[in-house]
């Protein structure tokens, strides 16, 4: 039923990890509106809402995937991407148009050092954190794109603590939505839309 309300753009509650990137780019003046958006991955948590969020946030949007072609032309077009395919530092400066905004939404956890030492060749301070504690974690995104972005968020620190405040915000939200369904109108729950109700 959630689905089919944010299909139509009429979300009620809404995958938490999207709803915080989109959070994060109204938070940091990124403007949505007609910029073109590449997001990596296809997943029904985060690739495909997050895909229908910018669209109707009035973004053109790609979705790329495994399969996807010449993934690199595709995303060095894009004024915003979304690196959401699980698979540690794929997205390489390369990737990346100057100046572009990167949402980096993976979390890879990174026990081998010839790995660490590869992705964090630059980042001293990263490399010895990786070498007091024997692992880090590293998002979809390679942290040399930094040196390209004109915005990107870090791994860790950046999704994850919005995806948190989402869902306590879904947790309100799917309150109110109940309470009205059981007839206990309160002066919060008539801001939702009337199509929108919930059962547990």
């Amino acid at each position: 039923m959630n689905v089919g309300h944010l299909v139509a753009g009429r979300p009620t509650l809404v995958s938490c990890t999207p709803a915080g990137v989109m959070e994060i780019l109204k938070r940091s003046g990124i403007a949505v509106e007609g910029a073109n958006a590449v997001v990596l991955g296809r997943s029904d948590i985060v690739g495909k809402p997050m895909a229908l969020l910018l669209m109707h946030a009035n973004a053109t949007v790609t979705i790329c995937h495994s399969k996807t072609r010449d993934l690199a032309e595709t995303t060095r077009r894009a004024d915003i991407v979304v690196a959401a395919m699980g698979r540690a530092a794929m997205v390489t400066p390369e990737y990346i148009r100057p100046g572009a905004t990167v949402i980096d939404v993976g979390i890879n956890r990174v026990t081998d050092a010839a790995q660490a030492a590869k992705y964090f060749a630059n980042f001293p301070e990263r490399l010895a954190g990786f070498q007091a504690k024997g692992s880090t974690l590293v998002g979809d995104v390679h942290p040399d794109v930094a040196n390209v972005a004109g915005a990107i968020t870090p791994v860790p620190g950046g999704v994850g603590p919005l995806t948190i405040a989402m869902l306590m915000s879904n947790t309100v939200k799917a309150a109110r939505l109940r309470a009205r369904s059981d007839g206990r109108l309160t002066s919060d729950a008539k801001k939702i839309p009337v199509a929108a109700t919930a059962k547990n």
